[in-house]
Order: C-alpha cells, then structure tokens, then sequence
C-alpha cells in the first residue's frame, strides 16, 4: 500500500529557507551592526559609538545629497502618482476600450524593461536635450524617475479601485453627480489609501535608485545612492554603514506604512 503524501511537508525545504533567509539578512545584520563601531575598520570590531552617525549628520556632501536625493523623491512621487491614478481610474472605470490592454501593458513596460536598458535609452534621449536646450537642472532626473515610479504607484491605486464597490459611485451619478464631484466625494476618500500607498513605495523606489541615476545625472548632481557608489571606490568606512542604516531604518517604516495602508478593510 503506497504511503500517504503530505505536500505541506518537503523533506529539506525549511532547511533551505533558512539558509536563504540567512544569506539574506545576515550581511544587512551586519551592516547595521558595524555602523555603531567606534573603530575606522568595516570588519574589526573596536567598540560602541555614534561616531560615524554624527560624523555623517556633519558632512556637508551628506547634506547636500541627501536634500537633492529628498527633493527628486518627493516630487517624483507626486507626479508619478498624480499620473498613476488617472491611468487607473482610465483603465478600471471606463467601459472595455480598443487598446485597453496594450494601454496596460504599456503602463506596467518599466517593470519588464532591464533598468540599465532604461538608462542608457534616456541618457541618450537627455543628451541630446541638453545639447539642444543647454539646460542641466535637476528636471531631468525629476522626469526620469517619474517616469519608472508610475507602475509602482499605479499597481496600489489599481488594486484599491478594482476593490472598490462600483455601486456607490452609480447612485452618486444617479443623484446628478458631475464626474468631478463623484470622484471628489465618493471615489477619492475611498481610494485615498491606495494613493498614499502608491506615493509612499514610489518616494522608496525614487530614493533608492541608483542606476538610472548615475547614467541621467550631470556634474554636482549626485544624489545620497550615487554619493555612496562613488565613496565606495575610495575609502570604505564605516559612515557608509550609518548612511545604509538610515536609509534602510527609513526605507522599513516607509513600506511598513504602505502595507497597513493598502490593506483592504472586510
């Protein structure tokens, strides 16, 4: 008689998991953990201390990358987000289109594209703007990581809608509710979540960047990723450590407050 089959139990599967959880999380540990050393070393422990956490807070690079990196951030994910819930209200609330699911595809494409591929397709497209403008600001890297965030902001949005009772906003219609107010009073203070949601993971995803970043920006323009690469080519101390801390530190309660805000209540 064969024997029964438990396909919830995998002979060598927690194992496994907890090797890839270890591989994982063991280097962030880690990192966290030298970034209190009171030594110059990333490997030999030499005590406890906010040495290089006040040493990063006093460096004027540090600033001035870190209120650039916050600047392309916020206004990206404003953007981003501002264009993400007009896709989906086009594609979720609007009758079946010709090109509904191409104007899809299309929407979610940066998701799919290789991000060096993004890269180096908008340097190209920038440099020649440049060339022809002589214009370097800032709005070049506002425009390119608004252009990635848009699929990260849009799938939040996307999936609030999709949960959303439609009904509510056919009696609104019913009662001689313009489409403007109908969104104003009924749509917007139930989708609300969704968009903080989708504006939260793109302010992430927008800070975060580095590979866009390094091929987009000009001289002077590096923001706090790209600062880190490049100290990372000279001497390695353990202030990029404290820097990864915060950014990780911000990263977890930002995602942290995604999460609760995104759930759907039942």
């Amino acid at each position: 008689m064969a024997k029964s089959f438990d396909v919830r139990r995998q002979p060598g599967f927690s194992t496994i998991a907890m090797l890839c959880f270890v591989m994982l999380y063991l280097p962030i540990i880690l990192l966290v953990a030298y970034s209190f050393n009171a030594g110059e070393s990333i490997s030999h422990w030499e005590g406890l201390s906010l040495r290089w956490y006040a040493s990063a807070w006093q460096n004027d690079q540090i600033q001035a990358a870190t209120i650039r990196s916050i600047t392309i951030a916020t206004t990206a994910a404003l953007l981003a987000t501002s264009a993400a819930v007009l896709a989906a209200l086009a594609t979720t609330r609007t009758r079946p289109w010709r090109g509904q699911t191409v104007a899809f595809a299309m929407i979610n494409q940066p998701l799919m594209v290789p991000e060096i591929v993004t890269a180096v397709s908008l340097l190209i497209f920038f440099a020649m703007l440049k060339v022809a403008t002589g214009y370097t600001g800032l709005w070049y890297l506002i425009v390119a990581h608004t252009a990635f965030c848009i699929p990260f902001a849009y799938m939040p949005i996307r999936a609030r809608l999709q949960g959303m009772d439609l009904s509510l906003e056919q009696a609104g219609a019913d009662l001689y509710g313009t489409p403007v107010k109908v969104f104003r009073y009924i749509t917007l203070p139930q989708l609300w979540p969704g968009i903080l949601a989708g504006g939260m993971l793109s302010f992430v995803i927008s800070l975060d960047d580095v590979v866009i970043t390094e091929f987009v920006k000009s001289a002077g323009q590096d923001t706090l990723p790209t600062y880190m690469l490049g100290q990372l080519r000279r001497n390695i101390t353990p202030e990029i450590n404290a820097i990864s801390t915060a950014l990780l530190a911000l990263s977890i309660l930002l995602v942290t407050a995604m999460f609760f805000f995104s759930r759907t209540r039942k």
